[in-house]
């Protein structure tokens, strides 16, 4: 009789653990799919005819509906909000207000997915798409190498060799590339640097913010959703002087949603989808 529990208890344990695994490679798939779809998305949005918006802006409400979507779902937590508006303001008000020190690590992500976000809408105005593609993945060798220096991981002989192969790859794209348009260069207006420099840095601090944000996440009790919160609450400040710094002037003459149609709405949705998915693929 004594055996019962215990049975029960393993295949608790067995199925938990089965739904984690399945978790775990659904967001990763997913997150696969939402970058290729978001590279083609903002090329075509930097390309296509029409009034432009102004990129800071739509980095901004990304943010801003990151924040919506993660104060929801910690508001339904039963673990958090559980739908009590008094629990939620407390859970956040401990959370952000007393943890001040806790809050303000998050400052160093929230600053960096911010500056990367923009760049990446300046790599898709002046890169092909399969430039822009390949050039990205870069943040795979930015991230292996902050991997091994913050959180002291070792890769293997094959991890690197395969790094290596990467890094090839996007050389040989480049200089075809550069071959291919240099006839076609002016009509499309496209200052090639700029865009690979862009890429670049935002390689850089993806794989900078991406290691850095998998060390508070792990270290911490916080949920994935209270730690978007944290970092959309510190971001849209941020944002804001970004905007304004950047587009003061068109958006002073124009209006803070020039350009803004449904396709922008979508973009900025599917951004801030990539931010959530990559939060649990993180914690996953």
């Amino acid at each position: 009789m004594s055996q019962g529990p215990i049975h029960k208890d393993n295949e608790t344990s067995k199925s938990a653990d089965i739904n984690m695994r399945r978790l775990k490679y659904i967001s990763l798939l997913t997150l696969t799919f939402q970058n290729a779809i978001l590279g083609l998305s903002m090329r075509y949005s930097r390309t296509r005819s029409g009034d432009m918006f102004f990129e800071g802006t739509a980095v901004l409400m990304a943010e801003v509906a990151k924040l919506v979507t993660c104060a929801y779902l910690v508001y339904r937590s039963p673990d958090e909000g559980g739908k009590d508006i008094q629990k939620f303001a407390g859970i956040l008000y401990k959370t952000i207000i007393l943890n001040k020190l806790d809050t303000l690590k998050v400052c160093v992500p929230s600053f960096i997915y911010l500056i990367q976000n923009n760049l990446l809408y300046v790599a898709a105005e002046h890169l092909d798409v399969a430039t822009y593609q390949i050039t990205y993945q870069l943040k795979i060798l930015t991230t292996a190498i902050f991997a091994v220096l913050i959180l002291k991981r070792t890769l293997i002989k094959t991890q690197w060799f395969s790094l290596v192969i990467l890094v090839f790859g996007v050389v040989l794209v480049q200089m075809s590339d550069s071959k291919e348009t240099k006839t076609e260069g002016e009509s499309r207006e496209q200052n090639r640097l700029l865009g690979f420099s862009s890429a670049l840095t935002a390689c850089v601090l993806s794989g900078l913010a991406g290691i850095y944000f998998e060390k508070i996440l792990k270290g911490s009790t916080v949920s994935v959703w209270m730690r978007n919160i944290q970092l959309s609450l510190l971001a849209i400040p941020l944002g804001i002087f970004v905007s304004f710094f950047k587009h003061s002037e068109g958006i002073r003459e124009k209006g803070f949603f020039f350009g803004y149609d449904i396709f922008v709405f979508y973009l900025i949705m599917l951004n801030a989808m990539g931010g959530l998915l990559v939060a649990v693929v993180v914690k996953y």
